[in-house]
């Protein structure tokens, strides 16, 4: 018998909906992506389409079965689901009251998995009537490119849930990583780690925008795509790494507010990609889509690199 659901429920449209969708489609699952305006649901539509291609050029499995609706209605969204992803934004009142409706519909059996990247299990699952249905899933953006997700229980969550939700990623041939629950989970903890120093390093004039993205594509980022920061301890060794953190740990940045760079850009209306410039300037929408194509196509090009060599 199959880990797979035979029927999922994506709740929400946004950034991730239809990439997340679409990866379980392919796998052969019946998804129902529900969101609450045409608007949200032409976009989810377009996205879509765009997506599929995406999958298909990377060469995923396509097994027979799968499809993806479209829709307004809750109720008929989440009818004979057995896995609701919440997917909605990032606010705890709007996905508490998201939580209570859908209590109201479902049997106790469905699995309600949060696509939150911050907000804590525990603290969403507070209001619930059955708390122990809740857990997190935190997909990587964009989901349908990168094969890990984050299983993260709160206190009340169900151990055999737990168990059934990674058998349901590895079905669809992801990598769960279940985890404790900490604040933004384990990968945003890295990554904005890194972020922190990052633009410590560009506030101080260390390095421009240019070198220190060579500097973490080539020197770091080539690495870690093939060997995780564990076995490159092992690689480099121990006491190298004894030798260095002991002067380097103290001069890291380790600031806790928001960098002055960062404020000032947000201040000037600089965001980056949605507004045509933040850390880099483009040239207008059509070179911000250029980019976003370009990453999107080394992206597919990394995975199947990737794929195609053992776990190391």
């Amino acid at each position: 018998m199959s880990a797979l659901p035979k029927i999922a429920t994506v709740i929400g449209s946004g950034t991730m909906g239809p990439g997340i969708a679409a990866t379980l489609a392919r796998a052969g699952v019946i998804v129902r992506l529900y969101d609450i305006s045409d608007q949200a649901i032409e976009n989810a539509e377009a996205g879509y389409q765009t997506v599929k291609g995406v999958l298909a050029t990377v060469g995923t499995p396509e097994a027979e079965g799968g499809e993806v609706t479209f829709g307004m209605d809750l109720a008929a969204a989440v009818a004979d689901s057995e896995l609701i992803i919440e997917a909605i934004p990032e606010r705890i009142e709007l996905k508490a009251s998201l939580l209570e409706q859908l209590e109201a519909l479902i049997g106790k059996d469905v699995i309600i998995a949060s696509n939150t990247s911050g907000i804590p299990i525990t603290k969403m699952a507070e209001t619930m009537t059955v708390p122990g249905r809740l857990v997190g899933m935190h997909w990587s953006n964009p989901p349908h490119l990168i094969p890990m997700i984050e299983v993260i229980p709160g206190e009340q969550t169900s151990p055999e849930l737990v168990d059934r939700l990674a058998e349901m990623v590895k079905a669809f041939d992801y990598v769960p990583v279940i985890e404790k629950e900490t604040p933004g989970f384990v990968e945003n903890r890295i990554l904005y780690a890194i972020l922190r120093e990052c633009i410590d390093l560009l506030e101080r004039g260390i390095v421009t925008p240019e070198g220190l993205d060579a500097c973490v594509k080539w020197g770091i980022g080539y690495k870690l795509a093939v060997v995780g920061p564990t076995r490159l301890l092992d690689m480099a060794g121990l006491d190298i790494y004894n030798a260095v953190s002991g002067y380097l740990n103290a001069d890291l940045a380790d600031r806790k507010d928001v960098p002055q760079l960062v404020l000032d850009k947000i201040e000037a209306g600089t965001l980056g990609f949605k507004t045509g410039a933040g850390m880099y300037d483009y040239d207008g929408a059509e070179a911000v889509a250029a980019k976003r194509g370009e990453i999107i196509q080394g992206l597919i090009a990394t995975r199947k690199t990737l794929s195609s060599i053992p776990n190391v």
